[in-house]
């Protein structure tokens, strides 16, 4: 009976345990603290979208509000003046949106048929086919704006979504297919020899047996694709003006009502309105992003 006591009372035990706690405790401490260090930006924007601007002026940006009110966010979908326009960001976000969506399926059907066939179907060349698409990776995109403008000025495409499209597209190739091929590689060979041997071709082969395979791989390039296209900046404002600009450029031009007053609230909404849908796609798919990595794509 004693030795069972001292047992279940032993010291180093209980020291043992409270050093994993301590320890595990110390570390959660230190992972909310940055997350909260992090979200900070955000949830200053998103506190400031409801303030009266005289309030801000008075109280600075760092304060919680006094009243909330959704009429900032109202001005801001639709009568806010930006960029020659008071029209809000409506027509900015639906912008993004015909250039986020084509764009990102585009790319990601490109890119799926080029990993499947860098890496099951080998010819001549193939390792240089896939070492220049996957060049443009490691390029920064300010060496592709002078060929960009020259191309779209040529095909007629100059300020327009679907120059747009094409540009994204054109470089999204060089992520997905690197990713597809990377994925496609732990697809066993014999598999493919199998289906090749009762006489299936190279477009039957990717629908009954590679694309069922492809879930994991599909959500990591769409997410990539998607939210990288929505926040791109760069493109937009360079190969687009005026009523044609993404969200991302045209927040940029904030403008008062002339006389040079800055709505703070009203562009912090604006602000979360620009930011909302690749948050959303985040949060939706984050788990499935995280297990594609770990499938392979990242091999």
């Amino acid at each position: 009976m004693a030795e069972t006591s001292h047992q279940a009372f032993d010291p180093l035990a209980t020291g043992g345990r409270f050093r994993r706690l301590w320890a595990k405790g110390t570390v959660y401490a230190l992972l909310a603290f940055f997350a909260l260090l992090y979200l900070s930006p955000l949830v200053i924007i998103f506190m400031n979208s409801f303030r009266p601007l005289e309030e801000i002026v008075r109280e600075g940006f760092i304060s919680v509000p006094n009243a909330l009110s959704w009429r900032y966010w109202a001005e801001a979908w639709s009568t806010f003046c930006l960029g020659g326009s008071c029209e809000g960001v409506s027509r900015y976000f639906s912008n993004t949106l015909m250039m986020t969506i084509p764009a990102t399926i585009l790319s990601t059907a490109f890119g799926v048929v080029n990993g499947y066939a860098l890496s099951k179907w080998r010819f001549r060349y193939d390792a240089w086919v896939f070492g220049l698409i996957t060049l443009g990776v490691f390029l920064p995109a300010q060496m592709t704006l002078l060929p960009w403008a020259f191309v779209l000025g040529k095909i007629g495409l100059s300020n327009t979504i679907g120059g747009l499209v094409l540009v994204h597209t054109i470089q999204g190739i060089s992520f997905t297919t690197l990713f597809c091929r990377n994925y496609f590689l732990s697809v066993p060979d014999d598999l493919i020899k199998a289906a090749r041997i009762d006489g299936a071709g190279f477009w039957r082969i990717f629908r009954r047996i590679m694309l069922p395979l492809s879930p994991p791989i599909l959500i990591v390039c769409v997410i990539w694709q998607f939210t990288g296209i929505w926040n791109e900046f760069l493109f937009g404002t360079v190969f687009t003006s005026g009523a044609n600009q993404p969200i991302t450029a045209a927040i940029v031009a904030f403008s008062g009502s002339g006389t040079g007053e800055r709505h703070y609230n009203v562009e912090a909404a604006s602000v979360i309105f620009a930011a909302l849908p690749p948050l959303f796609v985040y949060v939706i798919g984050g788990k499935y992003f995280v297990r594609g990595l770990t499938s392979g794509a990242v091999k």
